[in-house]
């Protein structure tokens, strides 16, 4: 990519940033967007395989997912939702089958969505200790991608760990997957690996 293209992309990205952020405050009471201001922005579009489109609209829909939860299922339910790509991954608790289908039928309305993957369970909530636990596994997991030579990138994968599970999502070879999937079963307290990527070819890597 030409320096002058690099440019036209990054300034097309921060253009969408703007739009976003409006849009995060019309829906009041979401986090901004922006942490880390513009650099940490353009570092992402620099190392993610999305098209910086695809990241931006990523967010918009885990923003509109999470307001129709919260309007249409409210104390029913503890649902985290993750786009990648616009294929959405469903983790969390609820109360029963019913609103667990209402879930991922909610979600698969929300604009730009693709494909729902609903791994919500209908069971009581999980504690503030397991919350906290999984979240210092999702840690474990990323310090020891960081860690390995085999990726050129820390950011091939987005990982969720619900209840000791951590779901892998992201576009990544045959042999990132495999790779991602054996360090992730490696981290302690991990139960199992949950693989919800797209493959793509070295080639298509390497061009990315």
């Amino acid at each position: 990519m030409t320096k002058h293209n690099y440019s036209q992309q990054t300034s097309r990205a921060m253009t969408k940033l703007l739009v976003l952020s409006a849009l995060l405050g019309s829906l009041g009471g979401c986090a901004p967007l922006l942490v880390g201001g513009t650099v940490a922005v353009v570092a992402i579009v620099a190392t993610d395989r999305r098209t910086s489109g695809a990241i931006l609209d990523d967010e918009a829909i885990e923003v509109r997912a999470v307001a129709r939860i919260r309007d249409k299922i409210g104390e029913r339910g503890h649902i985290n939702v993750t786009s990648y790509n616009k294929r959405v991954l469903l983790t969390g608790e609820v109360s029963n089958e019913q609103v667990k289908q209402l879930a991922e039928r909610l979600v698969f309305e929300v604009e730009n969505v693709k494909l729902v993957i609903n791994e919500v369970a209908a069971m009581d909530g999980s504690s503030l200790q397991q919350r906290s636990s999984d979240a210092i596994i999702t840690g474990r997991v990323k310090a020891s991608m960081v860690d390995t030579s085999d990726f050129r990138s820390s950011n091939l994968f987005k990982v969720v760990t619900e209840r000791g599970v951590v779901y892998l999502m992201g576009r990544v070879t045959q042999r990132e997957a495999d790779r991602g999937t054996d360090i992730a079963r490696s981290v302690s307290g991990v139960v199992k690996v949950v693989r919800s990527l797209e493959i793509i070819t070295e080639e298509e890597a390497r061009r990315q």
